[in-house]
């Protein structure tokens, strides 16, 4: 059960953050297998003022319209997984929203399967 939480600059429409999410949602389904189905995804608005980012970091130049995506899942994808996943969704963004690929910037959060309870208060994945 990947969590994405997608925090972005107040002001875009209800399609776009749509759009945002499902290329994410179908990245994780094609690149890093997750299964049908398991979306669960927050999109939290600021404005301007509230995101403090660099201007640059790592020879990647950011504007307003930076996107910063949290993914909380599983532990275990290899490296080579995590590098293509996170192609996949800057190309994606790019070739769907016409956002620039610098202002994409992702984060993974690992944890152990026994971490989740999917409702009920039961630790559905626990052994």
């Amino acid at each position: 059960m990947p969590l994405v939480r997608i925090d972005l600059i107040r002001g875009k429409s209800v399609e776009f953050r749509k759009t945002l999410g499902e290329i994410v949602y179908q990245a994780m389904r094609e690149v890093i297998n997750v299964p049908a189905d398991d979306k669960f995804q927050i999109f939290t608005e600021h404005a301007a003022e509230e995101l403090n980012v660099a201007d640059n970091y790592l020879g990647n130049a950011y504007s307003k319209d930076i996107v910063l995506i949290q993914v909380t899942m599983n532990a275990g994808r290899t490296v080579e997984m995590k590098k293509a996943f996170f192609k996949k969704i800057a190309d994606d963004i790019h070739a769907q929203l016409h956002l620039r690929r610098d202002d994409v910037v992702i984060n993974l959060v690992e944890v152990v399967k026994e971490n989740w309870s999917f409702g009920g208060g039961i630790a559905q994945y626990a052994e």
